[in-house]
C-alpha cells in the first residue's frame, strides 16, 4: 500500500492545507493507507475532526485518526510532551510520504510540528502545506497538485459543513479556500485549481 501520514496541529489544518490532495490520492490509489494525526482539540472540535476524516477518507480502506489534546497555542511550551508523541509515531509508522505544516508559518504550533516532523522522519518524503491566515507570510511553494473543480468544491463543502465552530472566523469562507486554490492553479498551469506544497529535500533512487 501507499502509506501517507498527515500531521496537523489543529483540527482543520490538514484539510485546509491538503484536503484536495487527500481526495485526489484516495481516487488514484485504491490501496492507500492513511494515518491522520491531530495534535490539539477540544471535545467539540474533536467531534468535528472525526466527521471531517470520515468525509475526506470515505474512499480509503485503511485509515486511522488520532486526536491528541495538547493545549492550543502552547506547543513550544509543552515541547517535551509533543516530542514524546512524535517519538511514538516514529516507533510505529513507516510512511511513504508525510504531510506537515510549512516551516516558516508564523503560528508557533505549526512551526514546532514542522520542526519535529523533520527531526522524526529523516528518511521520508515530506510535503509542507500552507494555510491562509492573518499573518502576511511570503512563500514560494515548489510542488503543485492540480485539482479538478469537483475535488475543489468537495474540499470546500466538507470544510464548511463539518466545522461550524469556525464559521465566525472571517477568513473561514468558501471564497478564501477557492481563491487560494485558484491562484495555485494559475501558478501550476492547471485548468482549474491546485494545492501547493514546499519540498525541501528529495532523494531519487
Amino acid at each position: 500500500p501507499v502509506r501517507a501520514l498527515f500531521l496537523g496541529a489543529h483540527c482543520d489544518d490538514t484539510e485546509i492545507g491538503g484536503g484536495g490532495t487527500i481526495l485526489t490520492l484516495a481516487g488514484l490509489y485504491p490501496n492507500l493507507s492513511v494515518h491522520w494525526i491531530v495534535l490539539s482539540a477540544t471535545d467539540e472540535r474533536a467531534s468535528e475532526a472525526e466527521r471531517s476524516a470520515g468525509r475526506f477518507l470515505a474512499g480509503v480502506r485503511s485509515k486511522q485518526l488520532v486526536v491528541e489534546r495538547f493545549r492550543d497555542g502552547y506547543f513550544p511550551y509543552e515541547g517535551a510532551r509533543v516530542k514524546d508523541c512524535f517519538e511514538g509515531l516514529k516507533a510505529r509508522l513507516a510512511p511513504d510520504v508525510v504531510f506537515t505544516h510549512y516551516r516558516d508559518d508564523w503560528h508557533q504550533d505549526h512551526r514546532l510540528v514542522c520542526e519535529l516532523t523533520w527531526n522524526t522522519f529523516r528518511d521520508h518524503l515530506i510535503l509542507e502545506y500552507e494555510i491562509p491566515k492573518y499573518d502576511p507570510e511570503t512563500s514560494s511553494p515548489n510542488l503543485f497538485v492540480p485539482l479538478d473543480s469537483a475535488v475543489a468544491e468537495a474540499k470546500v463543502g466538507h470544510l464548511l459543513e463539518v466545522y461550524p465552530s469556525q464559521a465566525a472566523k472571517p477568513w473561514f469562507t468558501r471564497d478564501t479556500f477557492l481563491a487560494t486554490m485558484r491562484l495555485r492553479g494559475v501558478q501550476a498551469r492547471a485548468p482549474q485549481y491546485a494545492e501547493a506544497f514546499h519540498v525541501r529535500k528529495v532523494v531519487l533512487g
